[in-house]
């Protein structure tokens, strides 16, 4: 018997196309947009191309750009080929970069023209600048241009390679997470399920495509046939505008850019008759952040957790849920939800038991979604990898419901006087403060106790709040030794591009 050959995620857009060739592919906040059939033809252009120039089957081709339409074509294109993905974080330096192609070793880089200064000189066989000429790259127009529009789609098998993505390596060296084609269709499919998209639909996602998020999202459209809103970077101005014309269906938003959104008096006055879900998630989000955001848009929300680039969606705090809430449930606000559909789920110890209920434990998660291991990192794997099962350091509970509670991370732990102090706990009561907008606590090197807790606070627009208030707020609901002893104030705290606060950034500050 022949072996069975599935449909491949190189040959989503394609059927798409086929389905609804005039409908809006990717529409963009200057009003423009191209259809299915449009997208499609530009990727089976750029796939030629690729093959023109000997890449194909297991190859790797790079990223390092904003988001655009011509970042989706990249990837798409990649896919149709047989090619392996690597997105770069924008963020890095020239150094990083250069390392990273060295391990990595990509055929092909693709960058927007605002970083050709730090790709310059990459040893790649093909160098293409998205935006100009300039430089050693070719324009990416002009090599469309030596492509044909022929459908070809390289039938490969879902064990094999869909993306190689470096972490962000703030404790040590970046590792490469090897991602299978099985495992960004699981990731799709489970979100098409999971979050009740429609082909009807008009959804942005805030998360950039350099992220597994970004990119899943994306595919998540191709493969349903709803039209995504592309912004090169999140822009409040431009996510404002779409939400207040009532353009926008659904979206994905982490916490600081909702924050962000709801600082804006005139989103107060929308009506938002079209929006009916905001997913959000990366980092938690209070309660008190949740409560105004639910006040203020009157929609469904779904939170949205996971340990993305290696395991994919791991919990869902569902609609239903947040509804629960709404109607006095307070509780499951502070909850990133129960296991996703398809993820087996258990709290564990170091020594990979199972903990009681109450306690708690590291989130470990065994499913289609979880990565094949990290490049030339057989240790790390071994670490991160057990039995199929994976580890990614963050810490919860579980109650008797099966409703999950973060605890924090690892690695954001505080050990005080020999006692371990959760951030997210204390982050929970400050930002019921109403002046409060955000809130990141670290630990602070202290000579007895050898650390302290420090909270970092943005103040609302228009707002204030004194040390001593703060400090009140904390000893009314916390244990004394939980209350931070310093409370540092700044117009913005360190976010990655994905907006989630760095910490690692704040505990470098003196």
């Amino acid at each position: 018997m022949a072996p069975r050959v599935s449909v491949t995620v190189g040959e989503w857009i394609t059927l798409t196309a086929d389905r609804y060739p005039d409908r809006p592919c990717f529409v963009y906040p200057d009003g423009s947009s191209h259809t299915f059939a449009a997208i499609n033809a530009r990727i089976n252009r750029l796939a030629d191309a690729l093959r023109q120039h000997g890449i194909g089957r297991g190859d790797r081709v790079a990223v390092m750009a904003l988001d655009s339409h011509r970042y989706a074509e990249t990837v798409l294109a990649a896919l149709k080929v047989g090619a392996v993905y690597m997105p770069f974080n924008w963020r890095l330096s020239g150094i990083e970069v250069h390392n990273l192609v060295r391990r990595g070793a990509p055929l092909a880089l693709f960058h927007s023209h605002r970083y050709a200064p730090l790709v310059d000189g990459s040893d790649v066989r093909l160098l293409v600048d998205y935006d100009g000429a300039d430089g050693e790259g070719k324009r990416y127009e002009d090599l469309l241009s030596t492509g044909s529009e022929t459908e070809q789609v390289a039938q490969i098998p879902d064990d094999e390679l869909f993306g190689l993505a470096f972490t962000s390596g703030t404790t040590g060296m970046p590792k490469g997470v090897l991602q299978s084609r099985r495992m960004i269709k699981q990731m799709v499919l489970s979100g098409l399920a999971e979050f009740q998209s429609r082909s009807e639909d008009v959804r942005y996602c805030a998360s950039p495509m350099f992220h597994v998020t970004g990119i899943d999202m994306i595919l998540m459209g191709v493969a349903r046939g709803f039209t995504s809103l592309v912004t090169p970077q999140f822009d409040p101005d431009a996510t404002a505008s779409f939400l207040l014309r009532d353009q926008l269906s659904a979206c994905f938003l982490v916490p600081t850019m909702i924050s962000m959104l709801l600082q804006r008096p005139e989103l107060r006055e929308g009506r938002y008759e079209r929006l009916e879900l905001i997913m959000y998630g990366a980092s938690p989000m209070s309660a008190a952040l949740l409560r105004r955001a639910m006040d203020t848009f009157r929609c469904d929300f779904m939170n949205l957790f996971g340990a993305g680039t290696e395991a994919g969606l791991q919990t869902l705090l569902t609609m239903e849920d947040h509804r629960r809430a709404a109607a006095g449930e307070d509780r499951l606000l502070g909850s990133i939800g129960r296991p996703a559909t398809c993820v087996a789920l258990r709290l564990t110890d170091e020594e990979m038991r199972e903990v009681e209920q109450g306690e708690i434990g590291e989130i470990t998660t065994r499913s289609d979604m979880v990565m094949d291991g990290y490049l030339d990192m057989p240790e790390q794997t071994e670490r991160s990898l057990r039995d199929g099962w994976f580890r990614a350091g963050d810490l919860a509970y579980r109650d008797a419901d099966g409703y999950l509670y973060l605890a924090g991370r690892k690695n954001d732990m505080i050990i005080r006087g020999g006692e371990n102090i959760y951030p997210i706990e204390i982050e929970s009561v400050l930002a019921e403060h109403p002046a409060v907008a955000l809130v990141s606590v670290v630990g602070a090197p202290d000579d007895h106790w050898g650390e302290v807790v420090r909270a970092w606070i943005v103040l609302r627009a228009g707002t204030s709040v004194t040390a001593e208030e703060l400090s009140g707020l904390c000893r009314s609901r916390l244990a004394a030794f939980k209350v931070p002893a310093e409370f540092r104030f700044a117009e913005q705290l360190p976010t990655n591009a994905s907006g989630k606060i760095l910490k690692t950034e704040l505990r470098r500050l003196p």
